[in-house]
């Protein structure tokens, strides 16, 4: 607490405890008036204005403990427009404008639970004439403050006066913030001090709480999932039948894992790809019953032209959901970098004298000519102080995902998880045991020929004599290695705790017919690359960018087999793999029976979906092609 004379006499610093600091003046020999400004530091969801288990650190924030509250971004009441005049699209700067925050009231009582509680301790025997003000000396242009009176709840101005009865009773504040941390170093920390100044007999005196805004967190797999994302293709062709066959499927496999919401389906933009235009997120603090209080945040990706992150604001925003884009992209970062595909986020970890109580980011890069995925996204992610992002390099791959070799599975072990991650060399151990064991002559893939898509006629011994399969696999396994390494170190993970799962790459061809970047098993007896591929995958931007494509002597690859450890975990032990479609020996898939042999010794129970027309001739399988909603009760601070 802070005393000052109004008399303009001497300053008077006094301790929160009533220490003099400065030779008392005699004009100020009466009791200053004891200001108690208290949050909730301790996380516990009530704010102490009768003990003490909210005084200690609260000028201060540390991970474990200091007050939290809320980027007020969800739209509760839905009063946001998503179109403009006579129904003309609004710009993305227009559709992320709006939100709870972007107003000066309060949106109803959802909007009301989003405000952090900060409360003045009652202030007994204060004279009629004394008045307080509440001020936000810093981290005020992206703090908003409301008062509790009792014709309802008013905003804080510069011209809000607190009554000495007020006072006396003890004032409580809401407190929200209208944006999460962006850049940390250059724009703001997140830190909000929140200032009480009373005075009373010709004194002022004042007191501060300090407050942080909450960390916008990515999911990790120990969260459970608790609704599916799809994009939904409309249409009579034959593509958009396949597809909605693989969201009826979708529907099927999440209902049998025990998610009991329906899927969320993307219906206007048709970008199939719905793990890559958004992240789901979330920001979360204690409410007053003591449960976590949190808003679903939508990440969208670092791709301003992906139409399809619109479709965030225009049908997922609302009570409880917001959605955050970032700006300043630049051209010269690579498209595919910034799909959020390559985001994946290893779970709660402790090692090497580092913690990560809400799981750390990983990400993607290409070492071998530099690129990154944007500045912005990643500035926005680090400055959020909890997940510092790990890049791995992801040089090797066409599309450049992490999802495409790495993935984290839930474990009854202490650390809780272990890593899964594609394995070439299995691959290829799988094809030359059959080939010794007299089946080289099976077909590599048993997907049945359809009309407007053959199947691959290649033999297993076709495959292991053809130029480049074994050494492109042979690549990928040492590229793979050297990214386990990285985490191995990272994390402190043992070999115990690392899940090999068969998968074979391919190249892609150097020019197709058109000019197509894809799979070279398109291109031996499968014949052109389907129309739809070619619209709804990820070779036009490939294209696009075929300036950057690789570095000096790397070789690009993508899933020869589906990759199985591209799919999605819908349960604690559930996960659904791409049906994988490999050579049928005895009556059984080796790949299916190998991918199921690793995922059941790490306690999963695995079934399959078919995405090889819909998602996996574009470079992609079904995690790719789909997106969870996960749960956000855990306390994000606590390890």
């Amino acid at each position: 607490m802070v005393v000052t004379s109004s008399a303009g006499r001497a300053a008077l610093a006094v301790t929160v405890i009533g220490a003099v600091l400065a030779p008392a003046s005699p004009a100020l020999a009466a009791d200053p008036p004891r200001v108690d400004l208290r949050a909730d530091v301790n996380r516990d969801g009530r704010v102490d204005v009768t003990g003490a288990t909210d005084t200690a650190g609260e000028d201060r924030w540390s991970t474990a403990r200091g007050a939290v509250f809320l980027p007020n971004i969800d739209d509760d009441t839905k009063r946001c427009a998503v179109k403009g005049p006579g129904g003309k699209p609004l710009s993305d700067a227009a559709l992320a404008a709006c939100n709870d925050a972007s107003d000066a009231v309060i949106n109803g009582n959802g909007d009301l639970a989003d405000l952090a509680r900060v409360r003045s301790v009652p202030m007994a025997g204060l004279p009629a004439t004394a008045r307080g003000s509440v001020s936000v000396p810093a981290g005020g242009k992206r703090t908003r403050v409301f008062v509790k009176r009792p014709g309802g709840w008013a905003l804080v101005t510069g011209t809000t006066r607190l009554t000495a009865a007020e006072l006396r009773a003890g004032v409580e504040f809401g407190v929200e913030s209208t944006d999460v941390v962006r850049d940390s170093a250059a724009v703001w920390d997140g830190r909000a001090v929140i200032r009480l100044t009373v005075t009373s007999g010709g004194v002022t005196a004042s007191d501060d709480v300090t407050l942080r805004v909450a960390p916008l967190l990515t999911h990790h797999h120990l969260q459970r999932a608790q609704q599916v994302m799809v994009t939904k293709v409309p249409g009579t062709d034959e593509f958009a039948r396949r597809q909605r066959a693989f969201v009826g499927g979708l529907a099927k496999e999440v209902s049998a894992a025990g998610i009991d919401k329906p899927l969320i389906t993307f219906d206007a933009y048709q970008d199939i790809w719905a793990q890559d235009f958004v992240e789901p997120g979330y920001v979360s603090m204690t409410g007053p019953d003591g449960r976590r209080q949190a808003i679903r945040v939508m990440l969208r990706s670092a791709q301003p032209d992906r139409e399809a992150g619109r479709e965030l604001f225009e049908k997922l925003r609302g009570n409880g959901v917001g959605v955050v884009q970032v700006s300043g992209v630049r051209d010269s970062e690579e498209w595919t970098l910034n799909s959020m595909g390559n985001l994946e986020t290893i779970p709660p970890y402790a090692h090497g004298g580092r913690s990560f109580p809400a799981g750390r980011i990983i990400m993607g890069e290409r070492k071998d000519d530099g690129s990154k995925p944007a500045r912005a996204m990643r500035t926005l992610l680090a400055s959020q102080g909890m997940q510092d992002p790990l890049l791995l390099d992801t040089s090797w791959l066409h599309v450049g995902h992490v999802d495409e070799f790495v993935q984290f599975l839930p474990a009854d072990t202490p650390r809780g998880w272990k890593i899964g991650i594609a394995d070439p060399e299995a691959g290829l151990k799988l094809l030359r045991d059959a080939q010794r064991a007299g089946h080289g002559g099976a077909r590599m893939f048993s997907v049945p020929d359809r009309k407007d898509a053959p199947a691959p006629k290649e033999t297993i011994a076709q495959a292991l004599a053809s130029r480049w399969l074994v050494a492109d696999n042979t690549m990928a396994a040492r590229r793979i290695q050297a990214n386990l390494d990285v985490l191995r170190r990272e994390t402190g993970v043992t070999d115990a705790e690392i899940v090999r799962v068969p998968a074979l790459y391919t190249r892609g061809t150097e020019q197709g017919e058109r000019g197509d970047r894809v799979p070279r098993l398109t291109r031996l007896g499968a014949g052109a690359v389907p129309d739809a591929v070619d619209e709804y995958g990820q070779q036009k931007r490939l294209r696009e960018r075929s300036g950057r494509a690789a570095g000096p002597g790397t070789v690009m690859t993508s899933a020869y087999v589906p990759g199985a450890v591209n799919g999605v975990l819908l349960g604690r032990d559930r996960y659904l793999a791409p049906r994988q479609w490999g050579p049928v020996i005895g009556g059984t898939d080796v790949f299916t029976a190998a991918v199921t042999a690793a995922y059941t010794r790490a306690g999963m129970r695995v079934s399959y979906i078919d995405d090889w027309d819909t998602y996996h001739l574009g470079m992609g399988e079904v995690h790719c092609g789909t997106n969870t909603l996960r749960d956000t009760s855990a306390a994000w601070w606590k390890p």
